[in-house]
């Protein structure tokens, strides 16, 4: 059963404040109603989490008009996903067309009936609820339910240009779990996917922030983006993720550093620069995996190259 924070959100911009009752009463049995007289208050309104599932829009309206509102919404990228529907008595085809060309997903004139409205409202946001789904689901990686490397190169590419843009010092991790191949020829794929779901677990618990990122980044190989975080704090997540694999105290009788699963861990710290890349950083942090693997793997190397 949804709840009223779970309910679909349904923003109304209209200046008329006979519109906006009828509207909100066709549909709060269902949706959130948040309303807005102008273009103006309805940004006030935008700046308030959640966004929107959808917008009901008027054209006509004192000030900016909706369709210059909605191609502004169209621009920002908070916003360019919210569907909106113009609800308007501005009926002729030239006033349609123009409503798709600015972004509008539906154009309904008044006077309208209710049942249409109703049912556009509610194809529109499962629409849209449908596409974040399978967005996520393209970023999550399949077994572990955790990013995946396409989600760690997108996230890398836009934490690489917020740091160069404010002179942040971003920190990568990559991760191997020791000797897995052996792990899996001994216990089997299915212990092995297994192990690879607990890791994957113990990983993403043992980052201290929301803004920080674990990805599988292939096979037994795991990644975090740590933003805003220079050497000594990369240091300490790695510690936190080294004791939190070996606290899962998974069996490895062919392990040869522990009789538990354990980790390899490089670390390498930057503040971007013009002229370098996230794989220059990413590069970087292999070269420190492949140390501590040369030293003995269950371990941290570090590599600081800000």
């Amino acid at each position: 059963m949804l709840t009223d924070e779970t309910r679909p959100k349904v923003l109304i911009i209209d200046d008329e404040a006979v519109n906006i009752d009828v509207l909100a009463g066709l549909l709060k049995p269902d949706y959130r109603i948040v309303s807005a007289k102008s273009a103006e208050s309805a940004m006030q309104r935008l700046e308030s989490p959640p966004l929107p599932d959808l917008i009901l829009l008027d054209v006509i309206m004192p000030g900016m008009n909706g369709y210059a509102f909605c191609e502004m919404l169209k621009s920002n990228h908070r916003t360019r996903n919210i569907p909106v529907i113009f609800i308007t008595s501005s009926s002729s085809e030239e006033d349609e067309t123009r409503g798709f060309a600015v972004g509008a997903v539906d154009y309904i004139a008044k006077p309208y009936r209710p049942a249409v409205v109703s049912a556009r409202v509610k194809t529109h946001i499962e629409l849209k609820r449908r596409g974040e789904m399978l967005e996520r689901l393209a970023i999550l990686d399949g077994l572990t339910n955790i990013p995946n490397r396409r989600r760690f190169d997108q996230f890398m590419e836009y934490e690489w240009c917020r740091s160069l843009r404010f002179g942040h010092t971003c920190s990568v991790l990559l991760m191997d779990i020791d000797f897995f191949k052996l792990f899996n020829d001994h216990y089997g794929h299915a212990q092995g996917d297994h192990c690879l779901k607990e890791v994957a677990t113990a990983i993403t618990r043992a980052l201290p922030r929301t803004m920080d990122l674990a990805a599988r980044y292939g096979g037994e190989e795991f990644a975090c983006v740590l933003p805003e975080t220079n050497l000594p704090g990369g240091q300490a997540v790695a510690e936190r993720i080294l004791n939190a694999v070996r606290s899962l105290a998974i069996p490895h009788a062919q392990s040869k550093t522990a009789e538990h699963v354990t980790m390899s861990i490089g670390i390498a710290s930057m503040t971007p620069t013009l002229g370098k890349q996230p794989l220059d950083l990413i590069n970087q942090a292999d070269q420190a995996l492949y140390q501590a693997k040369r030293n003995g793997r269950n371990q941290i190397a570090t590599l600081d190259v800000a």
